[in-house]
Order: structure tokens, then C-alpha cells, then sequence
């Protein structure tokens, strides 16, 4: 019997009960939205952003929506989180008041505002759980449509699971690829580029994706008119509808306030993503947002009589009464009863929340006023402590900072007292406390966090062969895929030409073209393919054909990749690697660093930037056995130097975060990375030839930076220190001398002022020449080392010019 003649003879009692516990669903979210909103009115919280007006198609949509499922939503999901039993009133309040626990708010642990949504796909020592056996959603971002990426990441997965046999069939991740990935999106945010890119791969992949546009008319304040051409996607979109002789989208257009057409509509939508793998667009119309935007303004002053009319009478949750009432489902007292109960049971788990947040706030503020009123009764400063003491106590719902606030500058009037030891310690122990609530997860703080692999060196028979290092990338990728069955890589002319440089070679005709594929020019969906699988447990490589291009992704990888461990507390990962190539080559877009952009906008991933081929194809199989996600910048002009062939391909290891001295000196330390390393050692050639002996450092990995400090060994023994680097001016170069000044405090051993010298501030100009006056040469390099030694040494060193 299939789910729907099940569902057909069900008896009327057990569909009353169904339909009656959906109601009290929705409204026991709206009476959340409600009181959530008064929460922020008032103070307690400081913003509110909810889902009123959407509730009964979410409602259906949970109907749909099976264990092994993926939702990549937004912000308006709250009843849809309820319906599937992942949020609780109580854990409502908690992400709405940012409590810092991810017992109370396993959203984020008070990390995100409330209203964005996440399960657990990791245990308590960050391994994945069994995902098939339950609901799942991945962790929200609020940047408007850049959960749609990840969302055709999510949806690409169940194809991979489906159609590579080599993957164990039983596994954590998926049920023979049967799991459906669930976009939610309002209808003003399909304006964005990054909907109209992830709407497209979705119809060349043909993946299980349903994509819910909840369309209220509206973006914040603006109607649609101004949004979308004829205010209609579904409109827009219907070249994109499948036909008997072209794969494409099923399209279903639905009202958003008709319970029973919208449970009919995504159980539609569930049996063709979910069985035949072809993406369905949901657009759920003529719905309501019954208190505006969010708790920042009022939709007043935006909308007309007529409208606000409307919306009163086709409010979702008064027609799904009135349909109950008109076909005898439900009375009015029935009804009633639900009502009164959801507004009772809300409150209560407003009040168990905000108790739950404040209680510990409090007894941490009764510990501070004790030791602070102990330390007065000893001190000459006795009257300022004690009313620093009172108007602490004063406050009847302290917050941490309020605490902390007082205590340092009540340390500030004893710093000569004997009370200062007590109070010191309490500032250091409290914040070694409570910093972590705000701070942890930055990185993965499982065992497979990257810095817990130890290298191994790369080995090589007595007679190594030379060959291009583009063969060396090549040969260990063929390893890797061999060794890893859920490894996979994908990106423009990556499957049928092995890439642009030939680093993929022959791999899509040995492991298929589902493991090595090509992919259209779309770099944030590529990136938001790799997003996606590795949420799901594949080991994706995703390739962006030139570091210049990352621009086009570098959104994603900012505000959804990086973050995610971190604003998940730990509870999700995607251990994405993504491939690229950068540095000198041609032109202003094919020979870019902009190294300091990148390592500043991707705090919470790795940035690598490896010398050559053989450093690089380490770190691949360093990140393979980590949990993290990183990116990896191959030299471009690299794939054609001559490097020894190893004989450990797949094994060797390049460790993160170390830095490797290739060539011991005396006068001065010079440090780089990546393509200028290579004249900075034609440089260091020459200055030996005056007598110049120049250290030379290869960074490797950007971050994590020089973690065993040996950049301050070197220059402790050289005294002297030159930062090489071709991204602009007071890009990445400003930060390895905060590095290698600040946190190594290299400053202590420095005769000479430490210097940079860096690429010109405009991008590279075309062709050698314009190589040449664009970013550092042997030349520049030798200069600056000579001018640094002849203001230590001007007889031995005379000015140059």
C-alpha cells in the first residue's frame, strides 16, 4: 500500500487528530512570534526576526519531509523546525535572549540571533552521527539567498550516494541517495544572483532539491514590483519546467494559506525529488507576514488599508480555522481550548527560558558582590568599591559584560592593595570561563583538527625521475581517489580535459564522471556543491579554476564555510577543500594574491600556499585525514617546473601551520611564499656573492601561521628581518609582520627596522614586462637586502643609488 492510500484510509478520528495537532503546531509558533517580539520591545532581547504569517505551508512542508533530509533555509522557519520536533518554545527564547549554551539554544549556543536553525550532525567529540536516522537541518546564515549554494550541495549528494557503487551502501550519510534537500527563500531574495545560479546547476544536475519561495509580496519594505519581473518567479522561471523532451524543473504554484491543497502540493514535490532526482521549485504565494519584517519597524507604515485588509482575512492561520470549521473537523470550542493552551504553554516557556538564562548570571554576580564588599572592608578605597558593589547588586537582570565591567575597574583602585591577588584571579578565572561560551569552535577541537597531523616527508628512489610537476599533483590525486572512495573533485574543464594545467589528467575516464566532473562557470555554486557534500560525508575537492575567480565565491566561503563550525558550537562540519591556482602568470586577472583579503575573510579555515607541486599534493593528503576545511593556491607558473618523482604518493604528508628554512644564513631573515620564492632564492644567490648571507623561510601555510614560532629562532640569530610578498601593500604582508612582531615578539632580537616589500597597489599589469613592473623582482629583492645591510654597514655597503 503506498503513503498515500495509507493516508486515505486512516479513520476520520485519527485525521482529526492529525490536522488538530498541525493546528496547534502553527499556532502555538505564532503566539512565539508574538510574545517574541514584546521580548524584544522591552529589552530583554535585542532582536527579533520570526516566522509569523508562513506556518501552515511549513506545516505541509514538514509532512514531507523524511528522516536523512536536509533543509538549507532562512530565517522565517521557525514552525516548520517545530513541526519536524527539532525547537521547543523553550529553545525558542533561548536563541531569541543568545543564551551561550548549547543545551539551552542547540541552534547556535547563543551564537546567531534566533531564527536561524540548525540539528546536530556531530556528537560530543565532533564525529558524525547516523544522519539518515534523523531530521536535519543545515546551519542558517543571514545573508539573503546564501543558503542556496549549500542547498545544491545538500541535493548533489543523494546523487553521488545513488550512482558511485564504490561508496558502502550502509553508511551514515544516505539511504541509497533517497534524501531529499529542502530550500526555503523568500520571494524578494530571488533576486539574488546567487538563486538564479543555484536554480540553474540544479536543472543541469537534476538533483533531489525542493526550493520553497515563500512569497508575501514583499522584501522588508519593498513590494514586489520592484523585486522580480511580473512580480511572479514561478512566472519567470516556467522556460526552466520539464517537458517529455527536456530534463528541467517540475514547477508547483500553490497558496500559501490552503492546508490541504499545500499538504497535496509537497507531498507532489517529495515523490519527484525523492524518486525520480529532479528539482522542484514550490512557489508558495498570497501569503502574510502579520508583523512586518522584524521587531525594527512596523509594516504600517508600508502597507495600505487594502492590503493590511487582506492579509487579516488570508492570514495562513485563520483559513486553516475557517476550513476546519466549514468541514466539521474541528468546533469553535475545540479551537478555542488549542488556542488558550498554546498562549499558557508559550508563556511558560518564555519564563523557563529566561530563568534558565539569567539564573547563572545571577549567582556569578552574588560571587562577584561578595568578594568585591571582602576586598572593601580591607581597603582605603573602601567607599568607591562598595558602591561599585551596590550598583552591581542593583541590577535585578545583570548580563556578563556588566560583571566583568565592574570588576576591572574596581582592580584598577587596588592595584597596590593586598586585595588585588583575589581579584585578579576571579577576572582570569571568570573569563577563562566564559570566553569559550562566545569563542570556541573556531576551528575543529576534535582529534582530526589538521594540526594534530604530523608530517611525513616525501620519499624517493636513488634514481627519482624529473618530471613536470603538474604529473606529481596528477599521480597523487590517482592515489587519493583510490584510497578514499568518497573523494571527489569538481570544477570548469576538471573531467574530460584534466583540468586547465593537466593536474587531473585521465582521472574522469579511471573513476567516472561522478567522482571527476566538470561544472559550469559558476564559482559560488561550486563552492556551495563542496559546502553541501561535505555536510553530508563526502570528501569533495572543489576547484576554482584561478585564485582571481574566488572573488565570485568568496561570500560563501566567508559567511557559511568558515563559520560553521564555530556558529554551530561544534555540532556540524564540512571539511571542504577547495583547489586553486594564483600568483604570477598574465594579466590583471589570472596572476592575482590578494592573499590579505583572502586570510582575513576566511578566519576558521586554512589558507595554504604551498612553493611546489610536491608541498601541494601534501597537504591534500594532510586535509584528507582532518575534519577542516581549507583552501589550497597551487603556482600557476609551477605545472611545468621539473620536481624528483616521489615514491609515497597519497601518503606523504605537508603539515600545517610549520614553516620550512630553505636556505640557512647569517645577515638577514627573508620570508615568502608560494611562486616568489623562487626569486627570492635567485635573489639570495647573488647578495652571496657580496658577502650577504640571507636566511630564507618558506611560510607555507598562511594559516595557521608559523605555529612552533620559528620565524623569531631566525631572526633572533640573524638580527635583521625582510617580509617578501607580491599580494598589495599592507595586505598579507602587514599580517606576517603582526605574526612574526606581535605574537613572536621578534621586535627583542632586531638591529634594522623590519621592512616588507610588496607587489604595487594596482593589479598586474599584462605580459612580462608588465610582470616585472607590478610585482617584486630578483632585483627589487636584492636591493631592498642591500639597502637594510648598507644602513647597518655604509663602507661595506655603499649606496647603491
Amino acid at each position: 500500500m503506498t503513503e498515500t492510500e495509507i493516508k486515505k484510509s486512516i479513520s476520520f478520528e485519527d485525521f482529526k487528530t492529525e490536522v488538530l495537532n498541525d493546528y496547534q503546531i502553527a499556532v502555538v509558533s505564532r503566539e512565539c512570534s508574538l510574545l517574541g517580539r514584546r521580548e524584544v520591545l522591552t529589552g530583554k532581547a535585542k532582536f527579533g526576526i520570526f516566522g509569523d504569517g508562513k506556518e501552515v505551508p511549513q506545516l505541509a512542508m514538514a509532512k514531507a519531509f523524511k528522516n536523512g533530509d536536509f533543509r538549507s533555509g532562512y530565517y522565517r522557519d521557525q514552525t516548520f523546525m517545530m513541526a519536524i520536533g527539532e525547537l521547543t518554545i523553550q529553545q525558542f527564547f533561548a536563541g531569541l535572549y543568545g543564551h551561550p549554551d548549547i543545551e539551552n539554544d542547540p541552534m547556535s549556543g547563543g551564537r546567531q540571533m534566533g531564527g536561524h536553525f540548525a540539528t546536530h550532525s556531530l556528537d560530543e567529540n565532533g564525529n558524525w552521527k547516523n544522519l539518515t536516522q534523523q531530521k536535519n537541518s543545515s546551519a542558517d546564515i543571514s545573508p539573503t539567498a546564501g543558503q542556496m549554494p549549500r542547498l545544491l550541495g545538500l541535493a548533489q549528494a543523494s546523487k553521488i550516494y545513488r550512482n558511485v557503487k564504490e561508496i558502502k551502501a550502509e553508511n551514515n550519510f544516505s539511504v541509497q541517495g533517497n534524501e531529499v534537500a529542502w530550500g526555503t527563500i523568500g520571494n524578494a531574495s530571488t533576486s539574488e544572483g546567487l538563486f538564479f545560479e543555484t536554480i540553474n546547476a540544479a536543472g543541469v544536475l537534476q538533483v533531489p532539491m525542493v526550493i520553497s519561495v515563500w512569497d508575501d509580496e514583499y522584501g522588508i519594505s519593498v513590494h514586489a514590483r520592484y523585486q522580480t519581473t511580473k512580480e511572479n518567479i514561478s512566472e519567470i522561471l516556467k522556460g526552466f519546467q520539464r517537458d517529455e523532451d527536456n530534463k528541467g524543473y517540475e514547477i508547483i504554484k500553490v497558496k500559501g494559506w490552503d492546508y490541504a491543497e499545500l499538504v497535496a502540493a509537497y507531498e507532489k514535490a517529495s515523490t519527484i525529488a525523492r524518486e525520480e532526482h529532479v528539482p522542484v521549485l514550490m512557489h508558495v504565494h498570497e501569503l502574510t507576514q502579520p508583523q512586518g519584517h522584524s521587531t525594527s519597524g512596523s509594516h504600517e507604515r508600508y502597507k495600505n488599508e487594502e492590503r493590511l485588509s487582506w492579509e487579516k482575512e488570508y492570514d495562513c492561520i485563520a483559513q486553516m480555522k475557517k476550513w476546519m470549521l466549514e468541514n466539521n473537523i474541528a468546533n469553535e470550542e475545540e479551537l478555542k481550548a488549542i488556542d488558550d493552551q498554546a498562549k499558557k504553554d508559550v508563556r511558560d516557556g518564555k519564563k523557563a527560558a529566561w530563568t534558565a538564562y539569567t539564573a547563572p548570571i545571577k549567582a556569578e554576580k552574588k560571587e562577584l558582590v561578595d568578594l568585591l564588599n571582602e576586598i572593601a572592608g580591607n581597603s582605603p578605597n573602601k567607599v568607591f568599591i562598595e558602591k561599585f558593589a551596590n550598583e552591581l547588586d542593583a541590577i535585578k537582570e545583570p548580563i556578563r559584560k556588566e560583571l566583568l565591567v565592574t570588576a576591572r575597574k574596581v582592580l584598577r583602585l587596588i592595584v597596590g592593595e593586598a586585595g588585588k591577588g583575589k581579584l585578579a584571579q576571579w577576572i582570569k578565572d571568570y573569563t577563562a570561563k566564559i570566553q569559550p561560551k562566545y569563542s570556541s569552535h573556531l576551528y575543529s577541537e576534535s582529534e582530526k583538527n589538521a594540526l594534530n597531523i604530523e608530517g611525513v616527508a616525501p620519499e624517493y628512489d636513488e634514481n627519482a625521475e624529473n618530471v613536470d610537476g603538474r604529473v606529481i599533483v596528477r599521480d597523487n590525486f590517482d592515489a587519493l581517489f583510490a584510497k578514499y572512495p568518497e573523494a571527489l573533485v569538481f570544477g570548469e574543464d576538471c573531467g574530460n580535459i584534466g583540468d586547465v594545467n593537466q593536474g587531473l589528467e585521465g582521472m574522469q575516464e579511471k573513476y567516472g564522471d561522478f567522482r571527476v566532473c566538470d561544472a559550469g562557470i559558476r564559482e559560488a555554486t561550486i563552492l556551495g556543491q563542496g559546502i553541501g557534500m561535505a555536510m553530508r560525508g563526502l570528501r569533495p575537492i572543489a576547484e576554482i579554476q584561478y585564485l582571481d575567480y574566488l572573488l565570485y565565491a568568496i561570500q560563501i566561503m566567508s559567511d557559511d564555510l568558515a563559520t560553521l563550525q564555530y556558529r554551530t558550537a561544534g555540532k556540524q562540519k564540512a571539511p571542504l577543500i577547495i583547489r586553486t591556482r594564483g600568483h604570477r602568470l598574465e594579466g590583471i586577472w589570472h596572476s592575482g594574491s590578494p592573499m590579505g583579503m583572502i586570510i582575513n575573510a576566511l578566519r576558521g579555515m586554512h589558507v595554504l600556499v604551498p612553493r611546489d607541486m610536491t608541498k601541494a599534493a601534501g597537504f591534500y593528503n594532510t586535509l584528507l585525514e582532518t575534519d577542516e576545511p581549507a583552501l589550497i593556491i597551487e603556482c600557476l607558473n609551477g605545472y611545468r617546473l621539473k620536481e624528483k618523482m616521489p615514491t609515497n604518493m597519497g601518503e606523504f604528508k605537508t603539515p600545517l601551520g610549520v614553516v620550512e628554512t630553505i636556505k640557512e644564513g647569517t645577515d638577514i631573515t627573508l620570508v615568502s611564499y608560494g611562486s616568489t620564492l623562487r626569486l627570492v632564492e635567485q635573489a639570495a644567490k647573488e647578495l652571496l656573492e657580496k658577502g650577504i648571507d640571507a636566511e630564507i623561510i618558506d611560510i607555507q601555510s598562511l594559516l595557521p601561521f608559523d605555529i612552533n614560532h620559528d620565524i623569531v629562532k631566525s631572526v633572533a640569530k640573524t638580527n635583521r628581518l625582510l617580509v617578501i610578498d607580491e599580494d598589495v601593500p599592507g595586505g598579507a604582508s602587514a599580517y606576517i609582520l603582526q605574526k612574526v612582531l606581535d605574537e613572536q615578539n621578534a621586535y627583542r632580537h632586531l638591529d634594522s627596522k623590519p621592512e616588507t616589500l610588496t607587489a604595487k597597489a594596482h593589479r598586474p599589469a599584462y605580459g612580462t614586462d608588465g610582470d616585472y613592473f607590478s610585482k617584486p623582482s630578483a632585483e627589487d629583492i636584492y636591493e631592498k637586502v642591500y639597502a637594510i645591510m648598507h644602513e647597518s654597514n655604509p663602507e661595506q655597503y655603499p649606496e647603491l643609488y
